[in-house]
């Protein structure tokens, strides 16, 4: 160190280091990361959706029309935030599992920085709100570890949750390192995606309070507009009647904008509709009308979701700061195919083996949208999303890759209102954000050597429009769908799940002439589709794409088990927090039993331990001096009261569950002795709920027919859950309900 240290302070000389320095005119920036938002859904894309906060950012900069993804939200984030592939830092498919191969870990790689770690070094602040979804979920509880969280990868600050979705009224929480409770319900009119703008205000606020001069990175990861799409009730009536003509004249409208608005070329066509799409005059009036609700629902989240950030760039002015401000807008893969044909008002129940019959739907037509429904709306709309792209998320094709990008800085990007068409990937936004500050990536972080980046930038296209495009090929694969785009040529191949990779028929697609990938030139050209499926297998060997793996289910099951491996007994004290849902013991398709120590006093009710919401989970709780347990499956309940009273005193209340061919026996306990039963189909097959487990109460949204949180008034020592092992998941079916999860 520089001065000198004397034996009094009279012969000595102070010393501070130099603290780190921005770069000269370093912007702050702001990254607005949307959720299965597909192709065509803002305004400025073509979409009739209210989007004007979005539009005017993109009429202030740009819009590029060749953004590409990785089909999904935890690897499009490894790839955003890294400027990697993302099967080269571990992420090869979701942060819901470790398939046990290095490109499947389901966590970013250490040796993978991410830009947060990147950009602290230069005196840059930075700030992490909304989904985060690349930590494993088994490390998302009370114990971490915390090292693939967001504070433990560079962000000074969180605010969001960790999972792949959450309840937009009553959301899985984390502040920091720290599980919280949403600070409203809905019956107070709280919504996660105000309070997220809520919190970014104050981070910034805040921010310009204490350093003014330092700049900051804030990047917002909306719920919007994943399934469960939950939106305020006006704002979905308003668009029934925009979307009652249906998906087949919803794709005509948008291309015919998108043409006007030089989003694609003239000659654009549409591709025929997606597998199992039917034409919407096929579909009888009361499926229509559901079907549409559920597309409003979806179009109000997303307004919803653009007022709010009119809000944050409003305050951006108010503060003085929007000149120096990059923002970028964007969605992490495309619409979502989830819903399946006919679309789901409470997904919950379909995962568990309970049908959603049409007129159930129709039944529950305005509840859509709503604290008690996980809705998503079927193929036809995301397919309409997606104009003029084929197929969807999870998929390489176009409609599962291909996404809006709007950048805006009106201190460092002149053009305003332009498009750009060159190639670009999720994984070149590292490298442009450093290009255009002049940073280098650093060679260690914290001590450990750091992987070259793999994007590239095209920092310079935003000054030239015929900037060239990037020059390495890229890569894409997803549960076996595969692409590579090389010099404006596409090999795509769609992968059946347990069909012979060998067998997957190859299409080939020059973009450059053919935006909507409508014309397959496989046969007109062989030796150009061998030599893209060649360099596609050489990339795969060097990238960690390998083995390829289109095992949906069993992934899934095998994570579970691995986690949680012999272990039949969980005991959970009074005090602790919320246990996450991959955390919580996983009683799905076994025996299990549930007991509470408790003290009671005459009057004594609330919950003992619930597991799960409004729209599915299982609940154990006293009320009017009975104990009792409600199943709730996709909102169907199976409630077993007890035959007697529970006396005061010290007392041990459970609840056994076995089941059986085709119907679960249920028993209460008092002291180990029955107090009541019922039988019922109903039970956790595939997905208990994305909401997690709490002792004592439960919190937000309520499983049973109590007002939430419903706090144990008694003393409450501890619970005990015990499992047998006779658990029998199907993975294909715990696939299909995880899968819509992501």
């Amino acid at each position: 160190m520089a001065g000198k240290i004397g034996r009094t302070v009279q012969d000595s000389t102070p010393w501070w280091p130099a603290p780190p320095r921005p770069p000269k005119g370093a912007p702050n920036i702001l990254v607005v990361l949307f959720d299965d938002v597909g192709f065509s859904d803002f305004g400025c894309y073509g979409s009739p959706i209210a989007t004007p906060t979005i539009d005017r950012l993109a009429a202030e900069g740009l819009r590029y029309t060749s953004f590409h993804t990785t089909a999904m939200c935890s690897t499009t984030r490894a790839a955003l935030l890294t400027g990697r592939n993302h099967h080269s830092v571990g992420v090869g498919c979701l942060a819901n599992f470790d398939s046990g191969y290095p490109g499947y870990r389901g966590k970013i790689a250490k040796e993978a920085g991410i830009l947060p770690e990147m950009l602290r070094p230069h005196g840059y602040r930075n700030y992490m709100l909304g989904k985060w979804h690349v930590t494993p979920l088994t490390e998302s509880g009370a114990t971490g570890p915390f090292d693939g969280w967001p504070l433990g990868r560079g962000f000074d600050r969180f605010y969001g949750f960790l999972d792949a979705e959450t309840d937009q009224y009553s959301p899985e929480l984390v502040r920091d390192n720290t599980p919280v409770a949403a600070p409203g319900t809905y019956e107070t009119g709280y919504h996660l995606t105000e309070d997220l703008v809520d919190q970014a205000i104050r981070y910034i606020a805040d921010h310009t309070a204490d350093a003014p001069d330092t700049p900051w990175l804030t990047w917002i990861g909306l719920g919007a507009c994943h399934a469960p799409h939950q939106a305020p009730r006006d704002l979905i009536l308003k668009y029934d009647a925009v979307f009652n003509g249906g998906w087949d004249v919803e794709r005509e409208r948008r291309l015919a904008r998108q043409k006007a608005l030089g989003v694609v070329p003239a000659d654009t066509v549409l591709p025929p509709r997606n597998d199992h799409v039917r034409a919407w005059a096929d579909h009888t009036a009361d499926e229509r009308r559901v079907f549409t609700r559920l597309q409003a629902a979806y179009a109000a989240m997303l307004e919803h979701a653009d007022q709010h950030l009119a809000r944050l760039v409003g305050f951006l002015e108010e503060a003085g700061l929007r000149d120096d401000t990059l923002i970028l807008v964007l969605s992490d893969n495309g619409a979502s195919q989830e819903g399946g044909p006919l679309g789901m008002v409470n997904a919950m129940g379909p995962f568990n083996g309970k049908p959603e019959p049409m007129a159930e739907k129709l039944a529950r037509i305005d509840d859509i949208g709503g604290p008690d429904t996980h809705s998503n709306f079927p193929l036809g709309w995301a397919m309409a999303s997606n104009t003029p792209l084929k197929r969807y998320k999870q998929n390489t094709h176009g409609g599962g890759i291909r996404d809006p990008l709007v950048m805006s800085w009106p201190a460092g990007i002149k053009a305003a209102g332009e498009t750009r068409r060159q190639f670009t990937h999720a994984s070149d936004i590292v490298p442009t954000l450093l290009d255009m500050l002049g940073v280098t990536p650093p060679d260690s972080i914290a001590g450990v050597a750091q992987m070259p980046l793999e994007g590239s930038s095209f920092a310079a296209s935003l000054t030239d429009p015929a900037a060239p495009a990037k020059a390495a090929p890229q890569y894409f694969e997803m549960f076996g769908h595969r692409g590579l785009w090389k010099d404006g040529w596409k090999a795509v191949a769609y992968h059946p799940p347990g069909r012979p990779f060998d067998d997957d028929v190859w299409e080939l697609y020059h973009l450059e002439q053919d935006f909507s990938e409508s014309r397959d030139l496989a046969a007109a050209h062989p030796e150009k589709l061998d030599a893209l499926k060649a360099e596609w297998w050489r990339m795969a060997e060097a990238g960690k794409v390998l083995p390829l793996d289109d095992r949906f289910g069993p992934r899934f099951a095998e994570n579970a088990q691995r986690f949680h491996g012999a272990r039949t007994r969980f005991v959970f004290h009074k005090g602790m927090g919320h246990v996450p849902t991959d955390v919580a013991p996983d009683v799905r398709s076994r025996s299990y039993h549930i007991e509470a120590d408790v003290r009671v006093a005459a009057g004594d009710e609330g919950v003992l331990i619930a597991h799960g919401d409004m729209t599915s989970g299982y609940s154990l709780f006293l009320k009017g001096g009975r104990l009792v347990h409600d199943l709730n499956i996709g909102g169907t309940h199976a409630v077993v009261v007890s035959d007697r009273p529970v006396e005061p005193g010290h007392r041990r209340l459970g609840v056994a569950v076995r089941p059986g061919p085709g119907r679960r026996r249920i028993v209460l306990l008092i002291d180990g002795v029955p107090a009541g039963e019922t039988t019922t189909p109903l039970g956790f097959h595939t997905l208990i709920s994305w909401s997690g487990l709490d002792i004592g109460l439960d919190r937000g949204s309520p499983v049973g027919d109590y007002p939430a949180p419903f706090a144990f008034t008694g003393l409450l020592r501890k619970v005990t859950v015990t499992m047998n092992d006779d658990q029998a998941l199907d993975g294909d079916a715990v696939g299909e309900a995880e899968m819509a999860r992501q």
